[in-house]
């Protein structure tokens, strides 16, 4: 699987995380419908880091990854980078507001449009030398030659990244322009104040994306089902047995494998499309946070691969 940090060999029953340097030693053994699955990834988990209360949904991703970075030490360089990254998405949110707020003339501003793209075109130099510095080499190697473009050429980029959902650019300049431009969509979306209740489609209502992810919460006796978009973060409702993909409902067509260790993530897979989805599982662990937990979980991703399923839609990271 090749993709914007990183390159996943398979091997036998050992996966190898090219640049994280750790073999996944898992059990091929699965049973259907969230009963069992793989033997323990890693059998001798240290205790979970206990954080402080986190302010905003950033800090919160950011000590999750933390926690999470000190459990699965397969995955711990890339839950250390996206720490950099949400604490970068925070800050430049916290910039846009002000900015937003900021009474400008129009003969101050250089940018037609919002008063916050001055702002926000301002910052994508800072965002190119933070992933130089902090990300993996595939990631830092592809934000200085970003880096060496024409203001032009990055701002085209940055235009592609926002207006087109299957862009055609190199997977390593996709991540950098969706996870800069990231907490500028939540921005303009929670800006909108948009309602979108009796939506029913698998299509983010706000920005026209492919979801990245399930997530199941509490509800009365039961659990109910959403998806999240996998750009914006925008969260809608969806029903429980019928696939985003194809649309298919019949239960026996749509397994859901569980792992030990990661007993609170479902691998939602289609058996006519062949696709799959996580789905993070908040009933059974409230202390997720759906988008840094989906990141973690990679060696179920290497499992549905290696099973002939295609991921719905990539996460950040490309995986």
């Amino acid at each position: 699987m090749n993709g914007s940090s990183m390159v996943v060999q398979v091997s036998g029953v050992g996966y190898k995380v090219s640049g994280l340097g750790q073999d996944l030693k898992a059990s091929l053994l699965v049973q259907q419908n969230g009963f069992s699955g793989f033997r323990t990834l890693r059998p001798d988990f240290p205790r979970p880091i206990i954080p402080s209360m986190a302010k905003n949904p950033w800090q919160q991703r950011a000590q999750r990854a933390q926690a999470l970075a000190s459990k699965h030490a397969f995955a711990a360089e890339i839950l250390g980078f996206y720490v950099q990254i949400a604490r970068f998405q925070e800050e430049l949110y916290q910039r846009l507001e002000v900015s937003s707020d900021r009474k400008t003339s129009h003969s101050q501003r250089t940018l037609p449009g919002p008063p916050e793209l001055d702002e926000l075109k301002g910052s994508f130099e800072s965002f190119l030398k933070l992933v130089e510095a902090k990300g993996p080499t595939r990631l830092a190697e592809s934000a200085r030659e970003v880096h060496g473009e024409s203001p032009a050429n990055r701002s085209k980029l940055l235009d592609r990244c926002w207006s087109v959902a299957e862009s055609s650019d190199p997977e390593a300049q996709i991540f950098l322009g969706r996870a800069f431009l990231q907490p500028y969509a939540e921005f303009v979306r929670t800006r909108s104040a948009m309602q979108w209740n009796g939506y029913s489609h698998s299509i983010c209502p706000f920005c026209n994306r492919k979801p990245g992810l399930g997530v199941l919460r509490q509800q009365g006796d039961g659990s109910r089902r959403s998806l999240m978009c996998s750009f914006c973060l925008a969260e809608w409702d969806f029903r429980r047995i019928v696939c985003p993909g194809c649309g298919e409902e019949n239960n026996a067509k749509l397994p859901v494998y569980t792992a030990e260790g990661f007993d609170y993530i479902r691998v939602e897979c289609c058996d006519t499309c062949k696709s799959y989805l996580k789905g993070i599982d908040l009933t059974k662990n409230g202390l997720a946070e759906p988008v840094v937990d989906e990141i973690a979980s990679v060696p179920l991703d290497l499992w549905a691969q290696e099973h002939g399923y295609a991921k719905f839609e990539r996460n950040l990271f490309g995986m």
